[in-house]
């Protein structure tokens, strides 16, 4: 059996600083004169960026993750939303933060910091009502602007469907300014904009590097590196640091350093895990199998593009193209077309969608098999997924599907899945290595 160098990534204590500091920012952003304002992690954050330098988002997705992996704090949060009336089989995400503002508890200690606006766009169906029960639980007329994103897949976008989101994107700069008593700072807009698409084109450029036999990151691992780009994807931290990730990944795929000793079978994920049982990942590895990722994990902040080689790779940055961006309009518009060419934005369209973009993975990166997540926390991910499953068995690559829920353990069977697990192992001809 191979048995492969391995070593600890030296920049992951700098990941945890970046995520704690993101999180501290948010909840002290009035002691400092700063506003705050929140939204979900597709949000398009660089535009709020030219309110200030001291302007902090909290998004809402990764923050009821943190909820979510702290199994007690979600139980309680569970319990309060369900005892308020809501319903169990909505956006497992939600709940956990509804909870949290209903407790007035902020997962990262004291009471829950009321944004001072709300920021959000709509693709998922619940996006939207997402915050108008917020304000409702809050009790408070906190300022709310939408954007609707809904333009359609991006290889059916035309100028009009562009310039129905940038349109948008011009009326909520002055709607923020008039919220927040700000002048908006155009420099301030450019600069987030390139390093938005700079963040999110390494980040893809990392996963790339994933294709490597021995892969030198594991999707668990992974999980709390693209985090930073879901948090604050526009800043220069995130980009910088991003780029400073790529750069010891690239030096461990020279070396030969592997995420998993033994790696003898490559698998991809999908859609969220069970935050609260991410050890299944490690018990995956008794059997030498790595997961090198997911649609997931590599689109949901990722840019990517096609390459002249025909492969799957980080989208070209408009810098990187020799083109400046010097207005505000050419930075909506670029903004508004980068983003609507997220990947994980195209399959909420049509299941084929997902379905050529996880096949290709599948043969991009050597996999021996797919695990499927069905899960009942969030339908705009999952939905479709039992066609993408026919359609991944089609193209060849077995797949093995278990049962679960991002945010909500009560809805995870662990014996069950790992039982299962187990059995796919088994038929991949995998015995756990002793």
């Amino acid at each position: 059996m191979i048995t492969y160098k391995t070593e600890p990534l030296k920049c992951w204590n700098k990941a945890k600083e970046i995520r704690k500091k993101f999180y501290e920012d948010y909840a002290n952003a009035h002691a400092k004169g700063g506003i705050r304002w929140a939204g979900g992690a597709w949000s398009i954050g660089s535009i709020p960026a030219g309110l200030g330098p001291d302007v902090y988002p909290l998004t809402s997705e990764p923050y009821a993750a943190s909820i979510a992996f702290d199994k007690p704090f979600s139980e309680e949060c569970m319990a309060a939303v369900e005892k308020a009336g809501y319903a169990r089989d909505l956006c497992s995400y939600m709940r956990n933060y509804w909870g949290s503002v209903i407790l007035d508890r902020y997962a990262f200690g004291g009471k829950f910091p009321v944004p001072d606006f709300i920021w959000q766009d709509h693709i998922c169906c619940s996006h939207a009502k997402w915050y108008q029960v917020v304000r409702d639980l809050e009790k408070k007329d906190i300022p709310y602007f939408c954007l609707d994103v809904a333009a359609g897949p991006y290889d059916k976008l035309t100028e009009n469907k562009l310039n129905y989101l940038v349109g948008q994107l011009h009326d909520a700069i002055g709607w923020m300014e008039k919220v927040t008593g700000r002048k908006y700072d155009d420099e301030l807009l450019i600069e987030a904009v390139n390093d938005e698409c700079r963040s999110t084109s390494v980040w893809a450029e990392v996963c790339a590097l994933n294709r490597a036999v021995p892969a030198p990151l594991d999707e668990k691992t992974m999980y709390a590196l693209y985090v930073l780009g879901t948090l604050k994807k526009h800043s220069k931290e995130v980009a910088d640091f991003y780029e400073e990730l790529r750069d010891e990944v690239k030096d461990r795929v020279s070396r030969g350093i592997a995420a998993v000793a033994h790696e003898r079978c490559r698998v991809m994920t999908d859609t969220q895990p069970p935050w609260g049982f991410l050890k299944i990942f490690r018990y995956m590895e008794t059997y030498g199998c790595i997961s090198v990722g997911s649609l997931y994990t590599f689109a949901l902040i990722g840019a990517w593009e096609d390459k002249p080689d025909g492969t799957w790779g980080p989208r070209t940055t408009p810098l990187q193209k020799g083109i400046r961006i010097e207005t505000r309009d050419q930075a909506l518009r670029v903004s508004a077309d980068w983003n609507l060419a997220k990947p994980e934005w195209q399959h909420f369209y049509h299941p084929r969608y997902k379905t050529d973009m996880m096949v290709r993975i599948a043969k991009e990166w050597k996999l021996n098999g797919v695990m499927l997540h069905y899960n009942r926390g969030c339908e705009g991910l999952t939905l479709g997924i039992a066609e993408n499953r026919l359609g991944i068995v089609g193209a060849g690559f077995p797949v093995v599907t278990f049962e679960g829920n991002m945010g909500d353990e009560r809805e995870f069977d662990e014996a069950r899945t790992l039982a299962r697990i187990d059995t796919f192992m088994e038929g991949l001809g995998l015995a756990k290595i002793s």
